[in-house]
């Protein structure tokens, strides 16, 4: 039986997030294990570079190819190293089951909240999405951020629906549909009027910062930054540039580093995560292979990364 949803005032104060953030990878061994040492180093000297959050076993940390033990260990690896200097928000979703033991061993991992994933493979009306929205939030006391993606689409209605729900605090968008975006927010927003709930909402494309000033028209100024993971500078360079309204800098970096990130990234499903990995190592910490289904880059699309990044950081310089 699924426990009764905690209270307001039972569940967790939401850490309300600020800045860039931060989404890991997870390191493996050349044998295909993952490397909690790496991911320790990988995490606490992105945790140094001053991201406003950790999301950590995410899309971009592998979610999909994790087992329940070594999710843990991630969780917990991770919570260690950021040593509460920043949230740590960790994935959970799939099936149902799964993600209802994912949510629990976050909590004990010491997790500050998680990012619900869209359920295992069906196709699901928005009344099953709210209702799998609610079993999974009913685990834990944790604060709780939906992620409206893939085969996991909110409407008005359900969007509205999951906000009032008393641990989820914030929506993030993953399929770029702005104009249905622009009439969720508001009904979000009247959904929550008067009850002080404090709610977040998230640019979460791949590849955020392509399309975050179209994001920040609708008043969402928070984004994911899968390239903060291998090169925080340009990705925190980037967030100045369009907190400050530099458009010159705007322009210049995306021409030079994230438009040519798109393109690489659409090559082939699941270079998002791969072509982070590669980055990853490119900047000197081993971060290993990625797991099947995925495919890593070819060594010419790596040394074609590496140069976006060389081109990137000579904007910087100029």
């Amino acid at each position: 039986m699924t426990p009764p949803l905690p209270s307001l005032t039972q569940s967790r104060k939401p850490p309300m997030l600020d800045g860039v953030l931060f989404f890991p990878v997870t390191p493996f061994t050349a044998s295909g294990d993952v490397d909690l040492d790496a991911l320790r180093r990988h995490i606490a000297g992105g945790v140094d570079a001053g991201p406003g959050g950790v999301f950590v076993a995410c899309g971009t940390g592998e979610f999909h190819a994790l087992d329940h033990e070594e999710y843990g260990a991630v969780v917990r690896t991770a919570v260690e190293a950021v040593a509460g200097r920043v949230p740590v928000y960790a994935g959970a979703g799939g099936a149902l089951g799964q993600a209802r033991r994912l949510a629990r061993a976050a909590a004990e991992a010491g997790a500050d909240g998680l990012l619900l994933m869209p359920p295992y493979l069906v196709e699901a009306p928005a009344d099953g999405l709210v209702a799998y929205t609610r079993d999974v939030a009913g685990e834990t006391a944790l604060p709780l951020i939906v992620y409206n993606r893939a085969n996991a689409r909110f409407d008005e209605r359900s969007a509205a629906a999951v906000a009032q729900l008393p641990t989820v605090v914030g929506f993030k968008d993953g399929t770029g549909d702005l104009d249905l975006l622009a009439r969720i927010i508001p009904a979000v927003s009247e959904a929550l009027d008067g009850t002080g709930k404090e709610f977040q909402f998230f640019n979460g494309m791949p590849t955020a910062e392509a399309s975050q000033l179209a994001y920040r028209a609708l008043g969402v100024k928070l984004y994911s930054s899968a390239a903060f993971a291998f090169a925080p500078d340009v990705s925190l360079a980037f967030h100045r540039a369009v907190e400050e309204g530099d458009q010159k800098r705007i322009d210049a970096l995306q021409r030079t580093f994230f438009h040519p990130l798109v393109r690489l990234r659409k090559r082939v499903p699941g270079y998002a995560v791969s072509l982070v990995k590669a980055g990853v190592t490119l900047e000197g910490l081993p971060a290993g292979p990625v797991r099947p289904p995925l495919t890593p880059l070819t060594a010419p699309e790596t040394e074609e990364l590496a140069a976006i990044i060389t081109e990137a950081r000579a904007v910087l310089a100029s």
